[in-house]
Protein backbone atom coordinates (compact mmCIF):
# COMPACT_ATOMS: atom_id res chain seq x y z
CA UNK A 1 0.00 0.00 0.00
CA UNK A 2 1.42 3.40 -1.01
CA UNK A 3 2.11 5.97 1.65
CA UNK A 4 -0.29 8.89 2.01
CA UNK A 5 0.76 12.21 0.54
CA UNK A 6 1.27 15.12 2.92
CA UNK A 7 -2.05 16.90 3.42
CA UNK A 8 -0.57 20.15 4.78
CA UNK A 9 0.89 22.94 2.69
CA UNK A 10 4.34 23.86 4.01
CA UNK A 11 6.00 27.25 3.56
CA UNK A 12 8.89 26.94 2.87
CA UNK A 13 8.32 23.50 1.38
CA UNK A 14 11.88 22.11 1.31
CA UNK A 15 14.53 24.21 3.08
CA UNK A 16 14.71 25.99 6.41
CA UNK A 17 17.16 28.86 5.94
CA UNK A 18 19.02 30.40 8.87
CA UNK A 19 20.90 33.63 8.20
CA UNK A 20 23.94 34.41 10.37
CA UNK A 21 25.94 35.58 12.14
CA UNK A 22 25.27 32.72 14.51
CA UNK A 23 26.55 34.37 17.69
CA UNK A 24 22.95 34.70 18.90
CA UNK A 25 19.64 32.90 18.45
CA UNK A 26 18.44 32.85 14.81
CA UNK A 27 14.73 32.24 14.22
CA UNK A 28 13.03 30.93 11.07
CA UNK A 29 9.26 30.52 10.69
CA UNK A 30 7.57 27.50 9.16
CA UNK A 31 3.91 27.90 8.15
CA UNK A 32 1.59 24.88 8.16
CA UNK A 33 -1.73 25.30 6.31
CA UNK A 34 -4.55 22.76 6.39
CA UNK A 35 -6.50 22.95 3.10
CA UNK A 36 -8.57 19.84 3.88
CA UNK A 37 -12.02 19.63 5.47
CA UNK A 38 -10.75 17.58 8.44
CA UNK A 39 -8.70 18.27 11.54
CA UNK A 40 -5.02 17.41 11.24
CA UNK A 41 -2.58 16.64 14.07
CA UNK A 42 1.07 17.49 13.48
CA UNK A 43 4.49 16.94 15.06
CA UNK A 44 7.78 18.65 14.22
CA UNK A 45 10.90 16.51 14.68
CA UNK A 46 14.60 17.20 14.09
CA UNK A 47 17.82 15.22 13.87
CA UNK A 48 19.55 17.74 16.19
CA UNK A 49 17.15 18.39 19.12
CA UNK A 50 19.85 20.04 21.25
CA UNK A 51 20.57 22.69 18.63
CA UNK A 52 17.00 23.85 18.02
CA UNK A 53 14.01 25.07 19.99
CA UNK A 54 10.64 24.61 18.27
CA UNK A 55 7.44 26.39 19.34
CA UNK A 56 4.92 24.81 19.01
CA UNK A 57 6.40 21.42 18.27
CA UNK A 58 3.00 19.71 18.04
CA UNK A 59 -0.67 20.54 17.86
CA UNK A 60 -3.93 20.28 15.96
CA UNK A 61 -4.89 22.38 12.94
CA UNK A 62 -8.54 23.02 12.14
CA UNK A 63 -9.86 22.82 8.60
CA UNK A 64 -8.68 25.82 6.57
CA UNK A 65 -6.49 27.14 9.41
CA UNK A 66 -2.77 27.98 9.42
CA UNK A 67 -0.23 27.54 12.23
CA UNK A 68 3.14 29.30 12.34
CA UNK A 69 5.95 27.26 13.89
CA UNK A 70 9.03 29.16 15.14
CA UNK A 71 12.29 27.24 14.73
CA UNK A 72 15.06 28.81 16.84
CA UNK A 73 18.67 27.88 16.15
CA UNK A 74 20.86 28.20 19.23
CA UNK A 75 24.20 30.10 19.01
CA UNK A 76 27.21 28.07 17.83
CA UNK A 77 30.61 28.46 16.19
CA UNK A 78 29.91 28.42 12.47
CA UNK A 79 32.32 26.77 10.03
CA UNK A 80 31.60 27.76 6.39
CA UNK A 81 33.43 24.66 5.12
CA UNK A 82 31.17 22.32 7.05
CA UNK A 83 27.93 21.38 5.35
CA UNK A 84 24.81 21.21 7.47
CA UNK A 85 23.39 17.74 7.96
CA UNK A 86 20.51 18.85 10.15
CA UNK A 87 17.05 17.92 8.97
CA UNK A 88 13.45 18.46 10.08
CA UNK A 89 10.39 16.31 9.55
CA UNK A 90 6.76 17.40 9.79
CA UNK A 91 4.64 14.37 10.61
CA UNK A 92 0.84 14.56 10.33
CA UNK A 93 -2.26 12.44 10.73
CA UNK A 94 -5.98 13.01 10.27
CA UNK A 95 -7.70 13.41 13.62
CA UNK A 96 -11.17 12.03 14.35
CA UNK A 97 -13.87 14.71 14.42
CA UNK A 98 -14.42 14.09 18.14
CA UNK A 99 -10.74 13.90 19.05
CA UNK A 100 -9.64 15.92 22.09
CA UNK A 101 -6.58 13.97 23.29
CA UNK A 102 -3.73 14.20 20.76
CA UNK A 103 -1.60 11.72 22.69
CA UNK A 104 -4.32 9.11 22.24
CA UNK A 105 -4.58 9.93 18.51
CA UNK A 106 -0.85 9.37 17.99
CA UNK A 107 -0.87 6.28 20.16
CA UNK A 108 -3.68 4.65 18.18
CA UNK A 109 -2.33 5.75 14.79
CA UNK A 110 -1.35 3.12 12.21
CA UNK A 111 1.85 3.50 10.18
CA UNK A 112 -0.16 3.65 6.96
CA UNK A 113 -2.13 6.65 8.29
CA UNK A 114 0.98 8.77 8.89
CA UNK A 115 2.07 11.51 6.47
CA UNK A 116 5.41 13.30 6.59
CA UNK A 117 7.50 15.96 4.88
CA UNK A 118 11.24 16.45 5.24
CA UNK A 119 13.13 19.74 5.19
CA UNK A 120 16.86 20.37 5.30
CA UNK A 121 18.58 23.18 7.18
CA UNK A 122 20.61 25.74 5.25
CA UNK A 123 23.01 28.14 6.97
CA UNK A 124 23.80 31.44 5.26
CA UNK A 125 26.11 34.30 6.16
CA UNK A 126 25.10 37.86 5.21
CA UNK A 127 26.79 38.99 2.00
CA UNK A 128 28.91 42.13 1.75
CA UNK A 129 26.16 43.80 -0.30
CA UNK A 130 23.63 43.14 2.46
CA UNK A 131 25.98 44.65 5.04
CA UNK A 132 26.60 47.71 2.87
CA UNK A 133 22.86 48.14 2.33
CA UNK A 134 22.26 47.99 6.06
CA UNK A 135 24.92 50.65 6.67
CA UNK A 136 23.54 52.88 3.90
CA UNK A 137 20.03 52.52 5.28
CA UNK A 138 21.14 53.61 8.76
CA UNK A 139 22.99 56.60 7.31
CA UNK A 140 20.09 57.63 5.06
CA UNK A 141 17.45 57.36 7.76
CA UNK A 142 18.32 60.66 9.55
CA UNK A 143 18.45 62.54 6.20
CA UNK A 144 15.05 61.27 5.15
CA UNK A 145 13.55 62.08 8.51
CA UNK A 146 14.96 65.61 8.69
CA UNK A 147 15.11 66.91 5.10
CA UNK A 148 12.71 64.93 2.92
CA UNK A 149 9.63 66.99 3.71
CA UNK A 150 11.33 70.08 5.20
CA UNK A 151 10.28 69.20 8.73
CA UNK A 152 12.48 68.61 11.69
CA UNK A 153 13.28 65.12 12.81
CA UNK A 154 11.02 63.68 15.47
CA UNK A 155 12.32 63.78 18.97
CA UNK A 156 13.67 60.45 20.12
CA UNK A 157 11.76 58.48 22.67
CA UNK A 158 14.57 59.10 25.18
CA UNK A 159 13.66 62.82 25.17
CA UNK A 160 10.16 62.09 26.40
CA UNK A 161 11.63 59.81 29.00
CA UNK A 162 13.97 62.62 30.09
CA UNK A 163 11.05 65.06 30.29
CA UNK A 164 9.05 62.72 32.45
CA UNK A 165 12.05 62.09 34.68
CA UNK A 166 12.62 65.87 34.97
CA UNK A 167 9.00 66.39 36.01
CA UNK A 168 9.36 63.70 38.65
CA UNK A 169 12.55 65.35 39.94
CA UNK A 170 10.88 68.77 40.11
CA UNK A 171 7.95 67.32 42.03
CA UNK A 172 10.37 65.57 44.40
CA UNK A 173 12.28 68.85 44.96
CA UNK A 174 9.07 70.69 45.76
CA UNK A 175 8.09 67.98 48.23
CA UNK A 176 11.52 68.14 49.88
CA UNK A 177 11.31 71.94 50.11
CA UNK A 178 7.91 71.63 51.78
CA UNK A 179 9.30 69.07 54.24
CA UNK A 180 12.28 71.35 55.02
CA UNK A 181 9.95 74.31 55.66
CA UNK A 182 7.78 72.16 57.89
CA UNK A 183 10.79 70.98 59.86
CA UNK A 184 11.98 74.59 60.20
CA UNK A 185 8.60 75.61 61.63
CA UNK A 186 8.67 72.71 64.07
CA UNK A 187 12.23 73.65 65.10
CA UNK A 188 11.16 77.26 65.66
CA UNK A 189 8.21 76.14 67.77
CA UNK A 190 10.50 73.95 69.86
CA UNK A 191 12.88 76.88 70.40
CA UNK A 192 10.02 79.15 71.48
CA UNK A 193 8.72 76.49 73.82
CA UNK A 194 12.20 76.09 75.34
CA UNK A 195 12.50 79.86 75.86
CA UNK A 196 9.10 79.98 77.58
CA UNK A 197 10.06 77.09 79.83
CA UNK A 198 13.37 78.75 80.77
CA UNK A 199 11.59 82.05 81.50
CA UNK A 200 9.03 80.30 83.69
CA UNK A 201 11.82 78.56 85.64
CA UNK A 202 13.61 81.88 86.13
CA UNK A 203 10.44 83.57 87.41
CA UNK A 204 9.86 80.68 89.83
CA UNK A 205 13.46 81.01 91.07
CA UNK A 206 13.03 84.76 91.51
CA UNK A 207 9.85 84.26 93.53
CA UNK A 208 11.45 81.68 95.80
CA UNK A 209 14.57 83.89 96.16
CA UNK A 210 12.55 86.98 97.10
CA UNK A 211 10.59 84.95 99.64
CA UNK A 212 13.80 83.77 101.24
CA UNK A 213 15.17 87.31 101.34
CA UNK A 214 11.98 88.61 102.92
CA UNK A 215 12.10 85.90 105.56
CA UNK A 216 15.74 86.75 106.26
CA UNK A 217 14.92 90.45 106.47
CA UNK A 218 11.98 89.70 108.78
CA UNK A 219 14.11 87.55 111.05
CA UNK A 220 16.92 90.11 111.05
CA UNK A 221 14.48 92.93 111.76
CA UNK A 222 12.78 91.01 114.56
CA UNK A 223 16.14 90.30 116.21
CA UNK A 224 16.97 93.93 117.11
CA UNK A 225 13.47 94.55 118.46
CA UNK A 226 13.87 91.59 120.74
CA UNK A 227 17.19 92.92 122.00
CA UNK A 228 15.58 96.32 122.72
CA UNK A 229 12.87 94.67 124.77
CA UNK A 230 15.41 92.68 126.79
CA UNK A 231 17.56 95.77 127.35
CA UNK A 232 14.50 97.76 128.50
CA UNK A 233 13.66 95.02 130.98
CA UNK A 234 17.15 95.06 132.44
CA UNK A 235 17.21 98.87 132.64
CA UNK A 236 13.84 98.91 134.33
CA UNK A 237 15.01 96.24 136.78
CA UNK A 238 18.10 98.21 137.76
CA UNK A 239 16.25 101.51 137.98
CA UNK A 240 13.71 99.87 140.25
CA UNK A 241 16.42 98.76 142.62
CA UNK A 242 17.98 102.22 142.84
CA UNK A 243 14.65 103.92 143.43
CA UNK A 244 13.68 101.53 146.18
Amino acid sequence: MSKLEQVLDLEPPYDLKFKGPFTEVVTTNLKLKNPSDRKVCFKVKTTAPRRYCVRPNSGMIESGATVTVSVMLQPFEYDPNEKSKHKFMVQTIFAPSTATDMDAVWKDAKPDDLMDSKLRCVFELPSENDQMNDVDATKAAPVLNSKADGTSAPRPSSASVDDSEMKKLMAECKRLQYDVGKLSDENRQLKDEGLRMRKSHRSDDMVTGSGAMMSKQHSSSSLPSLMVVIAAIFIGFFLGKFVL
